[in-house]
């Protein structure tokens, strides 16, 4: 077994594809219109990769609210400084930099337009 793919429900589509795009170099790799049930489904991965985020638009939808079960996802860089700058240049909310415990910094969190979290963690 392997995990296929993440769901996120969105509610502006090309705002979602720029944020995912811009900010980690996803790529579309297919697209599911179904216009009779005022739904698409958009896959994104990221280069090398095969597990897909999937972005589901809902035609007309005004929103969705986070739940508080709800985290994050993750992804993984070899550089998280670059990244983070990158990030804030752009205008993307993000947090500083943080750390657990007794170790140095090794992750921060993006938030999406719809306001989910993808949390940045250090490549180990």
């Amino acid at each position: 077994m392997r995990m296929a793919h993440t769901c996120v429900r969105v509610k502006d589509l090309d705002a979602s594809l720029e944020f995912y795009q811009t900010a980690f170099g996803f790529v579309e790799t297919r697209r599911r219109d179904f216009p009779e049930n005022k739904f698409t489904l958009v896959y994104l991965t990221l280069p090398d990769n095969d597990y897909e985020l999937e972005l589901t638009y809902n035609y007309d939808h005004p929103g969705y609210e986070l739940g508080d079960g709800y985290g994050h996802i993750a992804i993984a860089t070899n550089d998280l400084e670059g990244l983070h700058a990158k990030h804030t240049n752009l205008g993307i909310e993000v947090t500083p930099l943080k750390n657990l415990p007794g170790v140095p910094p090794s992750y921060y969190f993006a938030i999406d337009p719809d306001g989910y979290k993808v949390e940045v963690i250090r490549e180990k």
